[in-house]
């Protein structure tokens, strides 16, 4: 059985919420998702798992205790477990994620921000 491409651009465009991530593929126990964000989200960090962050589109900072990582597009990091991060965009920015399934997007910090991934 084969699965169906997968048009990154057309899964952004299906949507407008800001921090509210959609999953697009899974690849064995990780889910490829996207998501729009704007402003700055929580400091928050994953005690089990790194977090990928690659930007489709916009500039995402990406807030460490140790310094900014300023990313554009076609530009990704890597932030390690259990690394307190703070994403932020001055503008909208779109960008894919690549996380194990079950990853909360608020990792340790919870709060009004918690989003369950959806199917795009």
């Amino acid at each position: 059985m084969t699965t169906p491409k997968v048009n990154i651009a057309e899964k952004l465009a299906g949507f407008t919420e800001h921090w509210a991530p959609r999953r697009i593929a899974r690849v064995n126990d990780y889910e490829v998702k996207v998501a729009k964000l704007r402003g700055e989200f929580v400091w928050h960090s994953h005690e089990d798992t790194d977090e990928l962050f690659l930007v489709v589109s916009g500039t995402l900072t990406i807030r460490l205790r140790d310094g900014d990582v300023v990313l554009g597009p076609g530009e990704m990091h890597v932030v390690p477990r259990g690394v307190e991060h703070c994403p932020a965009a001055d503008e909208e920015v779109s960008i894919l994620l690549f996380e194990p399934s079950g990853t909360t997007n608020t990792g340790t910090a919870g709060g009004t921000r918690t989003r369950e991934p959806v199917d795009a």
